[in-house]
């Protein structure tokens, strides 16, 4: 099971989210040369061909081993660490001011997805990490930042994000896990933690688990939570791990995919209670949270993105090497000349690109939310808030739906083991469950992020749509034409089941909610099908016919396959809630 970084697709769909403009001087990027992101990629695509993809395989196969209270990762893991430490990748966007390059998200995100292709259970750790950073960097005192950040940034610490309990995994407001103060200005917490990603593992000399908790006389529900920073060893006065913490690891969980990355169970306060330091201000974790957890969001859905990436390309080499019955050239033919196996085909690359370019659009967003100042800035945050739902929920929507594509263009040979296909679908199972739930996303999207200006955002972003589809109108080429008229339709639907909900008078009742996820599918073909087709557009007018025949294609495919399911969605989403009503309320009956 091969997988090659497709780092000119990734190239041009970071020019296209950033801008013509963007890597000139003066631009958003100035910083950041073409040059210089090529040769960063190309050396991401090295290490991750060579140093992260033969250990995919031997994750899987070998998983973690709990002994006590410590856990081996499978070997060759340690190795593959520390090579990823001393290559810097863990600082790539990183705050400079502790030790960070500072290199824009967008090249953070084209990197993200390539290792996570190679490796989704490695990729895990380091992804948790960057979201931790942000929040400490945002949130946390200097005197913890000074301690704490520049092991963080450097990968030589990793963290973790200790939210979810047995009682509160999506609903946090059962959560828990209690508090105490301690008269040093620390805290002490008692409680567990389930479903930890690398919440114990040997890779690092100490790990930093952001731990929700609640303090004694908080007030109840998610407004009385507070994030705390409880570390595996305490740092001495050098700064350098000293006395174990009160926290351990007593279970690891065996799961359907994603294998080599250790799922913990955590415990705090067994002996005497873990200490914490307060990130941020007491009852006030929830905003802390949703730092990291934004950042770990689009990082999901880049994973989405990567593994269908490599799973399309998993496929296609089969496809072409697979023969079995009568082809327009040969007989027996390779598999690929047979149209319903191309039409799969095209339907995992039609769908990858399509969520690459959302998940790079979001990316871009948040790079001109940080660069830019004031209307512009918010602006940008506000385009990256509306877009983050899709980013997440889509790109790992369209990862299971490729992966078991991919298993099926491999027929027989794809429900074993042997040729990985069957791996790729265990693995990205789990990204539409984890970091808010895809069902999650779509409810945020619909009772929040339409809202936001009070709908300025979603008109803004309809706007730019319409402004893509008048480009492809204004083709010279029937191809072309023919595209914006399928975008249009689309765009359409998006926009009259957009008025629809932003009319509803409560945003959180039964219709609206019952409309949610069919609406998050309908604004991803959407966006999708203008940024592909536009996209495609510039291919052919920058580098003529023949160079852009591929992003043509595709763009092709996804309007004609995958975008006229618009208005279907739209009516699912005006007209389905009363069925989802009813069968709500035959559901809970019991008489079913």
């Amino acid at each position: 099971m091969s997988y090659r970084a497709p780092v000119d697709d990734l190239l041009y769909a970071m020019r296209r989210a950033a801008g013509a403009a963007a890597f000139e001087p003066g631009g958003l990027y100035s910083d950041l040369d073409e040059a210089t992101a090529a040769a960063t990629l190309q050396e991401a695509a090295k290490f991750a061909e060579t140093a992260l993809l033969p250990l995919d395989r031997v994750g899987d196969r070998d998983g973690v081993t709990l002994t006590g209270n410590e856990v081996a990762t499978a070997p060759g893991w340690r190795e593959a660490y520390s090579l990823w430490v001393e290559g810097g990748w863990n600082a790539l966007a990183a705050p400079p001011a502790h030790g960070g390059m500072g290199l824009p998200l967008l090249l953070a995100a084209a990197c993200t997805e390539i290792w996570n292709a190679a490796n989704i259970s490695f990729a895990l750790c380091p992804l948790l990490g960057q979201g931790a950073i942000e929040a400490m960097e945002i949130h946390a005192r200097e005197e913890l930042k000074s301690v704490y950040l520049p092991k963080m940034i450097s990968g030589e610490w990793t963290a973790t994000m200790s939210l979810t309990e047995p009682q509160a995994g999506s609903d946090l407001a059962h959560l828990r896990t209690r508090a105490e103060r301690a008269g040093d200005g620390s805290y002490r917490l008692f409680g567990q933690k389930i479903f930890i990603t690398y919440g114990e593992h040997d890779l690092a000399e100490n790990i930093v688990h952001l731990a929700l908790a609640r303090l004694p006389d908080a007030p109840a529900g998610t407004r009385g939570i507070s994030l705390f920073l409880a570390p595996k060893f305490l740092p001495d006065a050098d700064g350098r791990p000293g006395g174990r913490n009160d926290v351990r690891c007593v279970g690891v969980e065996h799961k359907l995919g994603i294998h080599g990355s250790p799922t913990c169970t955590m415990s705090y306060g067994d002996n005497g209670g873990a200490v914490g330091f307060l990130i941020g201000r007491e009852n006030e974790g929830l905003a802390c949270m949703f730092t990291m957890m934004n950042n770990a969001r689009l990082s999901v859905g880049l994973q989405g993105v990567g593994l269908a990436e490599r799973a399309t390309q998993t496929a296609l080499a089969y496809a072409r090497e697979r023969r079995q019955g009568r082809g327009a050239s040969s007989d027996p033919a390779p598999i690929v000349e047979h149209p319903d196996v191309a039409r799969m085909l095209m339907e995992m690359k039609a769908k990858t690109a399509a969520a690459r370019a959302i998940c790079y659009l979001t990316a871009a967003a948040l790079d001109r939310a940080r660069r830019l100042e004031g209307a512009q800035a918010e602006a940008a945050q506000e385009r990256a808030g509306l877009l983050t739902p899709l980013a997440k929920a889509y790109s790992t929507d369209i990862g299971v739906e490729v992966a078991s594509l991919g298993v099926q263009v491999h027929g027989g040979m794809g429900f074993i083991e042997e040729t990985g296909a069957a791996q790729l679908l265990r693995d990205v199972r789990i990204t539409p469950i984890y970091e808010g739930t895809n069902g999650i996303q779509a409810i945020d999207l619909v009772t929040r992020k339409l809202r936001l200006s009070k709908g300025a955002a979603v008109r803004r972003e309809i706007d730019d749509m319409r402004g893509d589809i008048e480009s492809l109108a204004a083709s010279d080429d029937a191809v072309f034409v023919d595209m914006s008229r399928r975008a249009a339709t689309a765009v359409d639907a998006f926009e009259r089941a957009t008025d629809f909900l932003c009319a509803a008078a409560d945003p959180r009742g039964g219709h609206a909610l019952a409309g949610a996820t069919p609406y998050l599918r309908l604004f991803a073909l959407a966006r999708g099908v203008t940024l592909l087709g536009a996209g495609a557009l510039a291919a052919r007018r920058d580098g003529g016919e023949a160079a852009a025949r591929n992003r043509i294609v595709t763009a092709r495919f996804f309007a004609d396959h995958l975008a006229v399911a618009a208005e279907g969605l739209e009516r699912a989403v005006v007209d389905g809630g009363d069925s989802v009503i009813a069968g709500l309320a035959l559901l809970s009956s019991g008489r079913d």
